[in-house]
């Protein structure tokens, strides 16, 4: 049974920091390339940051770049999100999973970032 557990979420102020971390088991997780998504309300769910299955590349959409680091422990089976420079709009619940579409696993219960101005 895959299961993925995202943890770190928090009610912080702009400017500030959070770091999440998600912990995935029931699949060989060094296999996968993985992504963290967050979905504001009344929102649909988008894409905020993906990792290669070694750590050596990675990706960010552009309203995040340069603000938000993702990394991973293949050895604790565990991706994290550290966010600098906080903002109102990234306010969300945030979720991990694989990068691709097609590989998907079942979603986890997300962690809430609310940041306020």
């Amino acid at each position: 049974q895959v299961q993925l557990v995202e943890s770190g979420g928090g009610l912080v102020q702009a400017g500030g920091s959070l770091r999440l971390s998600c912990a995935a088991s029931g699949r060989t997780f060094s296999n996968y390339d993985m992504g963290w998504f967050r979905q504001a309300p009344g929102k649909e769910r988008e894409f905020v940051a993906a990792i290669t299955w070694s750590g050596g590349t990675t990706y960010y959409t552009d309203s995040v770049k340069g603000r938000f680091t993702i990394s991973r422990d293949n050895a604790k089976n565990t991706v994290y999100l550290q966010m600098n420079s906080l903002r109102s709009e990234d306010t969300a619940v945030y979720y991990c999973n694989t990068h691709h579409a097609y590989n998907r696993w079942p979603w986890g219960q997300g962690t809430q970032v609310t940041v306020s101005s």
